[in-house]
């Protein structure tokens, strides 16, 4: 397929742009915790209602693809998104936060499922990675502006609800400029497929050590978001807005991660640029249960961050690797994973009320890390096996 022209490209990448919001329930996480004066237990499961979807609706959401098609699929992510971002604008009580967490897992979940395929509607298969890594770059952007744009809400508005309204506003956009541009469309398949057919490559161990990976990940990487605003304000006192822009570092070091990892990843080979970044990582946290100042901590987080930003697809790619002709199971198993995000912030938060301290969430964090460094050193043994 031919390049398509800008006018056709934007609007599927700025899909990307939206696909970010879903990480801004790390700061509002905090902002919750202090609001309805949660427990870390409860607090915890925030972030459950966002990324639990991604288990249980990953795969349904591929079938609806395979048959309304993936612009259409799209379409439908962003109504369920805008109308849980409004719930808020409406009622904001406990019960309603969650409906509005929960509604903008769901929308995220279908998102992830029909973009990333979209995008190879508009571009040749030769740009097709080099368009999403742009995409990456791009939800990376949206990721550390949210906690930006809360902090301004705050001082704008008075309140960072307001941050609810600006991202219904923006996927509004998204919506209308999608569907005013003609999309080419792809062939569309009743073929069958199920979760019991998906989930059956789980017998094959190396597909199983990256399919735990993947959840391991995107957990840590949850819990580095949430964790990090919590971190600030219990060991150095500062505000919440001030300490959300904690968060904008995090995700701001993992699209350097990114850009510079594509390249040195061109020249070291995968499985040697994981075990050096999952040692750092490794290092990094253990330096956290003892750090207090806000630059030493920020520091820490960068680095991790930094070290994090490519382990997602070289997990990725050395599943597919170790098993090539099942190469969209393992995409729709690899999506699945993501909801790793759901489990381990509430472990992170029953920790933290039983020790007293955001201790307990490194704690989690750490056990976390160290299978990642299991995965690191024994998968080329599999591989190679």
């Amino acid at each position: 397929m031919a390049p398509v022209n800008k006018k056709a490209l934007l609007p599927v990448l700025f899909g990307f742009f939206i696909m970010g919001f879903c990480d801004i329930v790390g700061i509002a996480t905090t902002y919750v915790k202090a609001y309805f004066n949660l427990s870390e237990t409860l607090a915890g499961f925030v972030p459950s209602m966002v990324f639990l979807w991604f288990l249980l609706l990953s795969i349904p959401a591929a079938l609806l693809m395979n048959r309304v098609g993936r612009k259409v699929t799209v379409q439908i992510s962003n109504l369920v998104t805008i109308l849980g971002l409004m719930i808020p604008v409406i009622s904001y009580n406990f019960v309603t936060s969650m409906v509005t967490f929960a509604m903008l897992g769901i929308g995220n979940t279908i998102l992830q499922v029909a973009l990333n395929p979209l995008l190879t509607n508009v571009v040749s298969s030769r740009n097709l990675t080099s368009s999403l890594t742009t995409g990456q770059v791009i939800k990376a952007v949206s990721s550390f502006m949210g906690p930006i744009v809360a902090a301004l809400a705050v001082k704008w508005f008075g309140n960072w609800q307001y941050i609810f309204p600006i991202f219904a506003a923006a996927t509004l956009v998204s919506t209308v400029w999608l569907q005013l541009v003609p999309i080419p469309k792809e062939s569309l398949s009743n073929q069958d497929a199920s979760f019991a057919i998906t989930f059956r490559i789980l017998k094959e161990k190396p597909i199983l050590l990256s399919f735990i990976g993947i959840v391991i990940l995107v957990g840590l990487d949850v819990g580095m978001n949430t964790v990090t605003p919590k971190l600030l304000i219990e060991r150095t006192g500062i505000d919440i807005a001030t300490a959300g822009l904690g968060s904008s570092v995090y995700f701001i070091f993992r699209t350097a991660g990114a850009f510079i990892g594509a390249i040195l990843l061109t020249r070291i080979s995968e499985i040697r640029y994981l075990k050096i970044n999952v040692l750092v990582v490794l290092a990094a946290l253990a330096l956290l249960f003892v750090a207090q100042g806000y630059t030493f901590i920020l520091a820490m987080v960068g680095v991790i961050a930094f070290a994090l930003s490519c382990v997602f697809p070289i997990i990725f790619s050395l599943a597919l690797k170790s098993l090539p002709e099942k190469g969209n199971e393992i995409s729709g198993l690899i999506i699945t994973g993501v909801f790793g995000g759901a489990l381990v912030p509430p472990l992170m938060g029953w920790l933290t009320d039983l020790l007293g301290n955001q201790s307990g969430s490194l704690l989690v964090l750490l056990v976390c890390m160290t299978y990642l460094v299991f995965y690191a050193f024994a998968f080329r043994v599999r591989v190679a096996g």
